[in-house]
């Protein structure tokens, strides 16, 4: 995506993911910077991952992880303090840098975990080997169901990738790209397949993607939809918006809703 980093550049880091999810690679820091600060971090950091072993380690790093997400989506990156973190946790400040060498690297590790998750659940989800349109279908569930679960991460997906370092954020560019290139890769099979008729099939993966991720914004529990009922609905709109043909017919509606006209879904 623009930025090459080879592996005799590179520090690794251990990542300890979502324990729902398939566990990550180390992370990849790039060792070149001159930064003093930076090496007393990292020097500070080391020191203390050699003291951090075992279950309460991890306990607390998922903790920290989870605080950090909270803080980050309600006040920013920006805004967010160690102190503040280290209260909401109810460590000592000090007690941070046993687990990440700056703040920095605590908003890749959060971002760079929920991409690894997300092409994890996306890859045991996928139906490979089925029609273009079940597995368009597929997608759109998933990415809503997925999602919305996850609202703390899908904010910060959204408005902190600023906040990354060049290094940091090329590689959760490409992460990005890889997963919304497994749509893109639908919609071709689909125009192939001449299931689709789609005259412009990147801007139409990037409408189906912004359309789905939006959900997050708005959908409450105990609406008058639940979260399937509402997948279901963006499945037959997504459907519609890549002109798939022989989709069936049925009817569907909400919570206190009566039925209304037929709808189209699969």
């Amino acid at each position: 995506m623009g930025h090459e980093i080879s592996p005799e550049t590179m520090i690794k880091l251990p990542v300890i993911a979502d324990p729902t999810c398939i566990p990550s690679p180390p992370l990849s820091i790039p060792s070149s910077s001159n930064s003093t600060l930076e090496l007393i971090e990292r020097s500070f950091y080391y020191l203390a991952m050699a003291r951090t072993t075992g279950s309460d380690g991890e306990r607390t790093r998922s903790a920290i992880d989870t605080a950090a997400k909270r803080l980050i989506a309600r006040v920013s990156y920006e805004a967010m303090s160690m102190r503040q973190l280290a209260d909401e946790v109810g460590v000592q400040s000090a007690a941070f840098y046993r687990y990440y060498p700056n703040k920095q690297e605590l908003l890749f590790s959060v971002m760079r975990n929920h991409m690894d998750c997300v092409l994890s659940a996306w890859d045991a989800e996928n139906g490979k080997g089925q029609t273009a349109l079940k597995r368009l279908s597929t997608f759109i569930r998933f990415h809503i169901r997925f999602h919305v679960e996850r609202r703390d991460d899908v904010h910060i997906a959204n408005m902190e990738l600023r906040s990354l370092n060049p290094e940091n954020r090329a590689i959760i560019v490409e992460l990005r790209a890889r997963y919304e290139n497994s749509l893109r890769d639908i919609l071709d099979d689909g125009v192939d397949a001449r299931e689709f008729a789609i005259d412009d099939i990147a801007l139409t993966t990037r409408a189906i993607i912004a359309m789905i991720t939006g959900v997050t914004a708005w959908f409450k529990p105990g609406d008058r939809l639940s979260v399937d009922q509402v997948a279901e609905k963006y499945v037959s709109m997504g459907l519609r918006l890549v002109g798939a043909k022989n989709i069936a017919t049925t009817k569907a509606g909400g919570q206190n809703v009566s039925v209304g006209p037929k709808i189209r879904t699969l």
